[in-house]
């Protein structure tokens, strides 16, 4: 399948998940998310460690995601995988989010195709050095574990999976990501 193929599939997965998953959270137990986070240190890139399975990231390996302020407070976001193995062409979805007003930029919605935006919470995060954090939606449907290198120690990893468990997340179906295409990661 063709990178613009492939990206125009995951744009249309994207939304569709959009549309049925990020329509009121009020409809959900509460989740609660981290006290505040540091946007300017929450910017750059981040690897994905772990994730809840989900249509749109079928078949990506090395997946990163990379974020960027731009001039008017949005945050660019730049999705990366490599297609059907750690070698495999390199595909990206790119998106913007937007800081939830009140949430202490713990919650943002994000919007791979407009008009329509999905949640991205903010659940746990490396407050002292920004090097891990754990975004889920109120559904509980979507989580992902991120790092800011492509290797997470067992320990934290574990500790993470916990937390996430405790808050309802059904962490027996976490899919850990491939980063081997990564230097180090083996």
């Amino acid at each position: 399948m063709s990178t613009a193929y492939k990206t125009i599939s995951l744009s249309i997965i994207t939304l569709l998940i959009i549309i049925t998953s990020g329509c009121g959270s009020a409809n959900y137990a509460p989740l609660d998310v981290v006290d505040s986070v540091d946007i300017n240190r929450y910017l750059g890139k981040w690897h994905e460690i772990a994730r809840l399975p989900n249509s749109f990231q079928e078949g990506c390996y090395c997946t990163t995601a990379e974020y960027t302020l731009n001039d008017d407070n949005s945050i660019s976001v730049r999705n990366e995988c490599r297609e059907d193995s750690p070698s495999g062409e390199l595909d990206y979805a790119d998106g913007t989010a937007y800081i939830v007003e009140g949430s202490n930029n713990a919650k943002l919605k994000v919007s791979f195709f407009w008009p329509f935006k999905g949640d991205y919470w903010i659940i746990e995060l490396d407050e002292a050095h920004y090097k891990y954090a754990v975004v889920g939606t109120p559904s509980r449907e979507y989580l992902w574990i991120l790092s800011r290198t492509p290797v997470m120690d067992k320990q934290l990893y574990d500790q993470l999976v916990e937390k996430a468990n405790a808050k309802g997340f059904d962490v027996s179906k976490l899919i850990i990501t491939d980063q081997s295409c990564f230097k180090g990661a083996l």
